[in-house]
């Protein structure tokens, strides 16, 4: 049906369902509902009446029709006049069918096991085992993913089910084996490459040019580099270890603000800049310009 040949009230409703973001069959049965109690009433709905409302749900109770059937027309016109129409109220007086409750179906462990057993492929059984197993819808089984089964926690995450709700359900061992053939089943060649690349598997060796494995080479171990001799090394001379060790040893004390200790073992004369005194390594210092000139000791 083309865009020009929707009626305004029509075009209106559509809009306050997409406004709602409805699903498609939602929009669908609502539409078709609205269509029907035009058809009995005979003219605009938007003209109806209170007692309209009920003349139609007393036409749908004689024809025999359904508690879902009748509380969808009633779901239906609510919000027709309601929401579209702007008329809370109009549909107050509506009767709600109450749901009838009767007991479930439920199969014997024989039983289910000949109804798997009759599935005409593994897919089928794998499908209907997790609808009878976990309790998923068909929608919620179609939409299932690889990423969706958690076989460390054992469980089966559903997303955006009915109500657009997510959920966890529980999975057995047993159907995790089924999942686990159907995905080699259905992917032989990463079987087969797996089969053919693991260690335990007998047979030649894979030439470098055929097969899976040829994709992923073996790393080459290379030796590790020797390590540097230190033969070329010179050692220091003893006197040059003294005076490292000794100028390791007052380095501490060399800070600003603090005396340096002097030590023990130098006499009077001794007792001047360090840079006045003899270098065991470099021979005597050199005096700088307007520096006194030490004074010999004379020896008895």
């Amino acid at each position: 049906m083309s865009h020009d040949a929707i009626s305004p009230l029509r075009r209106r409703m559509i809009e306050d369902m997409a406004i709602r973001q409805f699903g498609e069959k939602t929009r669908r049965a609502y539409i078709r509902q609205v269509r029907a109690f035009t058809a009995f009433l005979g003219r605009s709905p938007d003209r109806a009446e209170p007692e309209d409302l009920r003349r139609y749900q007393l036409h749908l109770a004689s024809c025999g029709a359904s508690y879902a059937r009748m509380n969808l027309a009633s779901t239906a016109l609510r919000f027709f006049f309601h929401v579209t129409l702007g008329r809370p109220g109009f549909t107050d007086r509506m009767a709600r069918i109450a749901a009838p409750e009767r007991l479930p179906v439920v199969l014997s462990p024989e039983e289910v096991a000949l109804l798997l057993a009759h599935a005409p492929s593994l897919k089928y059984r794998a499908a209907l085992s997790i609808a009878y197993g976990c309790g998923l819808r068909v929608s919620e089984i179609v939409n299932l993913k690889v990423a969706d089964i958690d076989s460390a926690r054992m469980l089966i995450r559903v997303e955006q089910g009915k109500g657009r709700k997510d959920r966890y359900v529980m999975l057995s061992p047993d159907l995790l084996e089924l999942l686990r053939q159907g995905w080699r089943a259905k992917r032989p060649s990463t079987a087969s490459a797996t089969t053919a690349c693991s260690p335990a598997a007998p047979g030649p060796p894979t030439s470098p040019g055929s097969g899976a494995c040829s994709a992923r080479p073996r790393p080459r171990i290379r030796p590790a580099p020797n390590p540097p001799t230190t033969s070329h090394r010179r050692r220091p001379a003893p006197a040059a270890v003294a005076a490292s060790s000794s100028s390791s040893v007052s380095a501490p004390g060399r800070s600003r603000g603090c005396a340096q200790p002097q030590p023990s073992g130098l006499t009077r004369h001794d007792r001047r800049p360090a840079h006045d005194r003899a270098n065991p390594i470099e021979g005597p210092a050199i005096a700088r310009p307007g520096s006194p000139r030490p004074r010999s000791r004379r020896h008895p």
